[in-house]
């Protein structure tokens, strides 16, 4: 039996298996969520303006709580918009 076998379902297609992301915060514990930190802020937002979930940053629980809180408080400091100016 080939390893190509045990990795296809009844279809016989390959499963897709996700990679496990490690947390960039946890891996790097030299980094500090702040919200004066306008460069990491603008990589955890979208181009419309939202918060990035955390299936696509691959941060863990605890330290998306962290950057959305720093987002919010860098919005209410108007370090960083809260929608974007670009029209559709």
């Amino acid at each position: 039996m080939s390893d190509d076998s045990l990795d296809r379902g009844r279809g016989g297609r390959r499963r897709f298996t996700r990679r496990p992301r490690i947390c960039q915060f946890c891996a790097d514990k030299s980094i500090v969520i702040d919200y004066k930190k306008t460069e990491l802020m603008k990589r955890a937002v979208t181009e419309e303006g939202k918060i990035r979930p955390r299936r696509d940053t691959g941060t863990c629980a605890k330290h998306q709580r962290e950057v959305a809180r720093a987002v919010k408080r860098a919005r209410h400091m108007a370090l960083l918009p809260f929608k974007s100016t670009r029209l559709r």
